[in-house]
């Protein structure tokens, strides 16, 4: 084990020794925020992990700094509504027009754009070299509390309309980039924001994406019909023991992209439960969050 892993795993192992799990009688599974003092983003963890065996550990830049980024905290993108966009700062570095880069946009969970969302926007950024705009579906409001995030999605929810426009002008906004590649634009989210990544592909006939990526999104679509509607790949990532994403509806999700011809790859972890990838969570499942954050990269660096 090398000097940083014995550096990271006690923290790791505090954060889920220190989680409570929360229940409601929807089909979520809800989870108490741990301490901001003590909170480990999932983007540390997952730069720590990569960064461990590439030759960026032997260097003096930490693994989750935003050295080399270019980042724009409240980027109006839709009506009053505010995004978070980070991009390498070579993409202007010259003021040239002519290099032009991938873009992801990127949902939040339930908790509304935070902390979280913005560093797994620079991570992504960093580590890939992609523009990201993490939009915000919530008008401004981000919480750690679950009874306050069940409002912000049944608000959200009682709108889709209003939802999906944001979703569609945040790929107007991004492909009016000059740095950016229009034909190359993706989207990825987690939870709610994996369900919504869903969204905007079902709601992409004016400005088709190259790529959607979802983890354990919810709600799942499975109408063969619907999702006939896409004409790229898909990346799924799920644990078996997801409530809200049985395995079955996982199988009817897939076996519905199969028959539509349309590319996918789904990945089931076997024993892990909703919102793996979340480290405020009991669910949280490290090992495997890298695994498919690497699963993640590869299926981008291909399609997009």
């Amino acid at each position: 084990m090398s000097k940083r892993d014995k550096q990271i795993f006690p923290s790791v192992f505090f954060i889920i020794a220190s989680l409570v799990l929360f229940t409601t009688t929807t089909t979520n599974t809800f989870y108490k925020a741990i301490p901001s003092a003590y909170a480990q983003t999932n983007a540390a963890v997952l730069a720590t992990h990569l960064a461990a065996s590439s030759s960026n550990a032997a260097s003096n830049t930490t693994p989750n700094s935003t050295e080399g980024l270019q980042i724009k905290k409240d980027v109006k993108y839709f009506d009053s509504t505010s995004g978070y966009l980070v991009y390498p700062s070579t993409a202007t570095a010259t003021g040239a027009t002519s290099m032009k880069l991938p873009a992801i946009i990127m949902v939040h969970e339930f908790w509304g754009l935070n902390d979280n969302i913005r560093t797994m926007a620079n991570t992504l950024a960093k580590q890939a070299g992609y523009v990201v705009l993490a939009v915000d579906l919530f008008k401004g409001q981000s919480t750690s509390d679950p009874n306050q995030a069940s409002q912000l999605v049944n608000m959200a929810s009682s709108n889709p309309q209003e939802t999906v426009s944001n979703l569609q002008t945040a790929v107007k906004y991004v492909t009016s980039l000059p740095f950016v590649d229009s034909s190359k634009i993706a989207s990825i989210g987690w939870c709610f924001g994996g369900g919504q990544s869903l969204q905007l592909a079902l709601h992409s006939e004016q400005h088709p994406l190259a790529a959607t990526i979802l983890y354990y999104g919810t709600p799942l679509v499975t109408d063969k019909q619907e999702l006939s509607k896409i004409k790229w790949p898909v990346l799924g990532i799920f644990g078996d023991y997801d409530q809200a994403n049985p395995v079955p509806l996982i199988n009817s999700f897939k076996a519905a992209l199969d028959a539509d011809g349309i590319t996918n790859q789904i990945q089931i972890y076997k024993g892990l439960g909703h919102a793996f990838a979340n480290p405020s969570g009991a669910n949280y499942a490290p090992q495997q969050t890298a695994d498919a954050w690497q699963k993640t990269l590869a299926f981008l660096k291909k399609y997009v």
